[in-house]
């Protein structure tokens, strides 16, 4: 299982961007895909997630500016993050919870996509 995270970038404040992601390889069940981030000196915290069930569920400090969506035919998870602030600077990570073949349910990481915001 692969997951390739793009769309990162340097924004002013206030500004937006968009992260991308798309999972492949074996897939049986897809239980949830989402977003992380973790800052320098900080811990990776869950910035939004998707459930199959249509449930989603976000960090507090960006409810109302982050959304996340999912496209099940292509695997895929998205981040539009809006009224970017200095403090959501960090590498978000996107995530997968599945089941395949080889495994039963266990998370997925991709690798990080810098986002920088400048004040």
């Amino acid at each position: 299982v692969q997951l390739q995270a793009s769309g990162g970038g340097l924004v002013h404040a206030g500004g937006s961007l968009s992260l991308s992601c798309v999972v492949s390889g074996s897939i049986f069940n897809l239980y949830a895909l989402g977003w992380y981030r973790q800052a320098p000196g900080k811990q990776r915290e869950m910035v939004a997630r998707a459930f199959n069930n249509g449930t989603t569920n976000y960090l507090d400090s960006v409810k109302g500016r982050f959304t996340v969506s999912t496209d099940n035919a292509k695997n895929s998870v998205y981040l539009q993050l809006n009224n970017l602030k200095p403090e959501d600077t960090a590498l978000y990570y996107c995530y997968a919870f599945l089941s395949n073949q080889y495994f039963g349910p266990r998370g997925y990481w991709g690798q990080g996509t810098l986002v920088t915001v400048s004040s």
